[in-house]
């Protein structure tokens, strides 16, 4: 009657009890790589910080998260999502980047998008970029096989402030 659960097809008898623990032993033994594949898989809710919020200082984080508020400093993160309402001013830096609110200063992720309220002044160093109709972007772009990597960024010049 319940044949669509996986937990039924790998219980019908006692003597397949034994294959299921032999099988995830298997994914075990590579105990690094395994955490690593699933890291990126389980989503956890996103930090927040919400309009009325201004951080004066860096941002550092493994995680996700999303800023409504003002922050100066720079920001690190695995996927950032600016806000309308956001302002930042100083590098963001991340694999995945979304800017649908106001940035000065240096962007570099490996993945970026510019939605169509976006306001970007600085560079944008890049893997892969998209930027919406309406977006408003003064800098240079540049396309790096690894953005996040420090050593190529030098050459360009720190955006300037208003």
């Amino acid at each position: 009657m319940f044949s669509k659960t996986r937990v039924t097809e790998t219980r019908p008898t006692p003597t397949d009890a034994a294959t299921p623990q032999a099988a995830p032993a298997t994914p075990d033994r590579p105990t690094p790589e395994a955490q690593a594949a699933a890291t990126p898989r389980v989503r956890v809710a996103p930090s927040v910080l919400s309009a009325d919020l201004t951080v004066t200082g860096n941002i550092k984080t493994q995680g996700d998260i999303q800023i409504e508020g003002t922050v100066e400093g720079d920001i690190r993160a695995h996927q950032l999502t600016i806000g309308e309402s956001a302002t930042i001013k100083g590098e963001i830096v991340g694999d995945d980047i979304i800017v649908n609110g106001r940035v000065i200063g240096r962007v570099r992720g490996l993945k970026v998008r510019l939605s169509a309220s976006a306001r970007v002044e600085g560079d944008i160093i890049h893997k892969t970029i998209a930027i919406e109709s309406g977006a408003h972007f003064e800098g240079s772009v540049q396309r790096q096989e690894d953005p996040l990597n420090n050593g190529g960024t030098k050459k360009l010049a720190p955006p300037t402030a208003e």
